[in-house]
């Protein structure tokens, strides 16, 4: 790369990896002390509190979890209410009280909202979703999600093997008189999120770490009759300008055996909508790095739509609101068993879903660690990059970070996907690469906190380009 520098006098770089070396041996003299230094003059990636927190996570509990789940028969969003051991009433009590119960540090509370008879939602319903919070330092938000209802249709793979040009069948949920208390377990759709989800509510809440980002550990309802828990709490906090940095949900997580016979318990898919640049990518690659530092066995696969084909989850209900938002999905399904009352807890691999946990653990311990991602566009919502000083350069600005210490630039070609070139700098809002054409690279900033965890990386984005309608003479 050619030669970079620092606006405002600062000393030039030459290449890409001396500073960072230098930086890093600098910053244990700065963070660390020099006594400290001298016997720990380079920090390894992996952060000896995540390997902590990451290894607390417990296969055993995770299974209690689930089973305690699936004996309440069904957790439809219309099943028995009344019902202390059966129906979504004594399930999502058991949550409140499991939560509760599992670490005095958490906030925990139902998220009520009175739906009006709409859709699959037949008649008028109180829908509870139930939230656990972990407050941070700052009241910037971390999501960790999963759906706790479930539902019984007959199973996914009628719909799946319906004749090409057969006609798409009647909606059963949307039949009034349909049975809500039908048997309908849900190990896997969602218990095995769900059960992640609590698990790691206890786990950071018992790890004594101070975050920065406030998480919010929350199980939705009403998801299978069309993310309606989901939506109305995004709809909330839409409306109250929350902040929101990133939303991670699991939905169906727990089975290693796809219903084709293939067997994969070593990677997971990740969805998350495009396009390239948008902050759900870039939380997704986020995800594939800090899993290899932590979970070096268990694979990434970055998946570059929303979700599968023409399905979807309470990830969408962020996405559809602008936040940053991705999903974790088994890597083989098996459709005969979801919406069924075959979706019983003999269906999840729990080794599986203790490594899908443990992914989402060192993620999100990482991102709560980190400052914010930088912002990279100016009061006008454009993008702060430009040609200065030469005309020929690349200038990248940003607004500072709290609690950021340095800043990395990325880029990359902008045929490729995925970051290629990296540079450490310092305490800096702004950046000039001499001589490189913004034309034909991507570049990205993201801030570093002084124990060296990052942020998501804040790609320059050009807005697309909207030409008024021509007037033409007829």
């Amino acid at each position: 790369m050619r030669n970079c520098e620092i606006t405002g006098g600062h000393r030039g770089y030459a290449d890409v990896v001396k500073p960072t070396l230098v930086w890093t041996l600098l910053a244990s003299f700065l963070f660390l002390g020099s006594g400290a230094a001298a016997q720990n003059a380079i920090r390894p990636d992996a952060d000896p509190r995540i390997e902590k927190l990451v290894a607390s996570i417990s296969e055993q509990r995770l299974r209690q979890l689930d089973e305690k789940l699936a004996s309440f028969v069904t957790r439809n969003t219309l099943s028995d209410t009344t019902s202390p051991v059966r129906g979504i009433g004594a399930a999502r009590q058991w949550i409140f009280d499991e939560l509760q119960r599992s670490n005095s540090k958490l906030q925990v509370s139902f998220d009520v909202y009175k739906i009006a008879q709409q859709g699959r939602i037949t008649r008028e319903v109180e829908l509870r979703n139930v939230v656990a919070v972990l407050p941070g330092r700052s009241p910037r938000r971390i999501y960790i999600t999963a759906h706790y209802d479930t539902v019984n249709i007959g199973s996914q793979i009628a719909s799946n093997t319906r004749p090409a040009n057969a006609p798409a069948p009647t909606d059963a949920q949307l039949n009034p008189k349909q049975d809500y208390n039908i048997t309908a377990p849900g190990a896997n759709d969602d218990g095995s999120g769900t059960a992640l989800t609590m698990e790691l509510g206890r786990v950071f809440a018992e790890s004594g770490i101070e975050f920065d980002a406030t998480l919010v550990f929350i199980c939705w309802a009403g998801e299978e009759q069309g993310l309606v828990g989901s939506r109305a709490h995004v709809q909330k906090i839409s409306s109250e300008h929350v902040s929101i940095e990133a939303a991670f949900n699991n939905d169906i997580v727990g089975n290693s055996r796809g219903g084709n016979g293939v067997i994969d318990a070593e990677s997971v898919r990740l969805y998350s909508l495009g396009p390239e640049d948008s902050m759900s990518r870039s939380l997704g690659r986020y995800i594939r790095r800090i899993a290899a530092i932590y979970v070096p066995s268990h694979q990434i696969r970055l998946m570059a739509r929303e979700d599968r084909f023409s399905r979807g989850s309470d990830h969408s209900s962020f996405y559809a609101s602008g936040y940053p938002a991705v999903v974790f999905r088994e890597s083989n399904e098996n459709f005969a068993k979801q919406h069924s009352a075959d979706d019983t807890v003999d269906g999840v691999d729990f080794k599986y879903l203790s490594q899908n946990a443990r992914v989402n653990a060192a993620a999100v311990a990482s991102l709560a660690l980190a400052p914010a991602a930088p912002k990279v566009v100016n009061e006008r919502n454009q993008p702060a990059i430009g040609r200065q000083p030469s005309g020929y350069d690349a200038n990248l600005r940003w607004n500072a970070s709290p609690g950021a210490v340095a800043y990395r630039i990325y880029w990359r070609d902008t045929w490729t996907n995925d970051w290629q070139h990296q540079q450490l700098i310092g305490n800096v809002t702004e950046f000039v690469m001499s001589n490189v054409s913004i034309d034909d690279y991507v570049f990205g900033v993201a801030a570093v906190g002084a124990d060296g965890h990052e942020s998501l990386i804040s790609a320059y984005v050009a807005p697309p380009r909207r030409e008024p309608e021509l007037k033409i003479i007829e």
